[in-house]
């Protein structure tokens, strides 16, 4: 490999990633509030993670796409697809009237992130190799942080600045948007060879993938369950009505700020002691739905700052685990099978949220217990299996 063309491409992605966060997760820090503002209801809200569901359900199509033709022009072409669906659709929802158009283009800019995803991380973990997967894919989610805590902060000012615009912020997100593109295009131009296309897999058993990766799915689905999204704890900042809707998008740049702060850290402690540093994770997922779940100001920001560290171990370390858990070969349906597993159960556990949200809001905390302590169970089984 070569290791300078390898550095490049590895900063270029990330670059890609800053510039991608700053378009969709500006724009998806205030979803929730843009869909109470188009009248949709709390259970609406609830499934904006169906468009995380489209996203994983694609990552499972684009995964085995790129592993079933095993091509360099057909990851690259993923990539580049992926990257500028998920990006140009956000600027549109300044065009729309009503939230049911609002939530086809939520579905649209998910479509894009699923298709790219399997590709791009595939990339990633060959040329993050020489410097351990852990650390690269936390350097690489610092990146994309910084992108998701500028992005908020952008469209923070903007509704701040216009008296309350949520359109006038989805377009100045075109600009971003357009830099992201053009910085795949750059890092197709500089690395257009992929090594791990190279690898041959020639039996039955290339799509079998291993106890101990099934044990790890699994548990990553039940955690998942009762891991709240974000649009639904802004549809719940919203409803509260005791905060000002710039402080919603201010929040959420909290938790990218947290999410940047931690995912090196993790990545770090990921190549120097495995899947164990997962095993918080679970308990504070339930640590948080009580602070976001409040009244208080400063609770609010609270819950949403661990929310934010939650993010980050996630987006670090269950990435790197996929990569380290499977052979090179299988690296990409092993993504789409991850990614589709996750996006379902995310799915399903927040419209069962948004559904005790409407009811009775104190049974969210048992529901969430119930699915972190089964996560719990099976990740620990998980780190035993050799």
């Amino acid at each position: 490999m070569n290791y300078r063309k390898a550095a490049m491409v590895f900063l270029l992605l990330s670059l890609v990633s800053l510039f991608a966060d700053i378009t969709y997760e500006g724009a998806r820090s205030i979803l929730g509030a843009y869909l109470e503002l188009l009248e949709a209801s709390a259970v609406i809200a609830g499934l904006i993670s169906i468009g995380d569901l489209v996203s994983y359900l694609t990552r499972g199509l684009g995964g085995f796409i790129a592993g079933y033709l095993r091509s360099s022009k057909v990851y690259w072409s993923l990539v580049l697809m992926g990257y500028s669906i998920n990006v140009f659709a956000v600027p549109l929802l300044a065009f729309v009237g009503r939230w049911e158009y609002a939530f086809i283009l939520i579905l649209v800019e998910r479509i894009g992130k699923g298709l790219r995803a399997p590709a791009r991380d595939v990339i990633l973990a060959e040329v993050t190799e020489h410097i351990g997967k852990g650390k690269g894919f936390g350097l690489h989610e610092v990146m994309d942080q910084i992108g998701a805590v500028l992005g908020p902060s952008i469209v923070a000012w903007t509704i701040y600045s216009t008296g309350g615009d949520y359109r006038a912020a989805f377009i100045y997100l075109f600009i971003p948007a357009l830099i992201a593109v053009a910085l795949v295009i750059t890092s197709i131009a500089i690395y257009p060879n992929i090594r791990s296309v190279k690898k041959a897999v020639s039996d039955r058993k290339q799509y079998y993938l291993g106890r101990r990766f099934l044990y790890y799915v699994a548990s990553m689905a039940f955690l998942a369950m009762g891991f709240m999204h974000w649009g639904l704890i802004a549809y719940h900042y919203k409803a509260i009505s005791t905060i000002p809707p710039y402080v919603i998008p201010l929040f959420y740049t909290a938790a990218m700020l947290s999410d940047a702060i931690i995912a090196l850290p993790a990545g770090y402690l990921y190549d120097r002691i495995g899947l164990r540093i997962l095993i918080i994770t679970p308990w504070l997922a339930v640590l948080f739905i009580p602070f976001i779940l409040s009244g208080s100001m400063y609770m609010l920001l609270f819950g949403s700052i661990i929310w934010g560290f939650l993010m980050g171990i996630y987006e670090t370390i269950m990435r790197a685990a996929v990569a380290d858990l499977v052979s090179i070969d299988k690296r990409a349906y092993a993504y789409g099978v991850y990614g589709v597993t996750f996006g379902i159960s995310w799915s399903i556990g927040n419209a069962i949220i948004g559904y005790l949200y409407q009811i009775m809001q104190p049974l969210i905390i048992y529901y969430v217990l119930a699915m972190e302590a089964i996560a719990f169970i099976l990740l620990l089984k998980t780190i035993r299996e050799k």
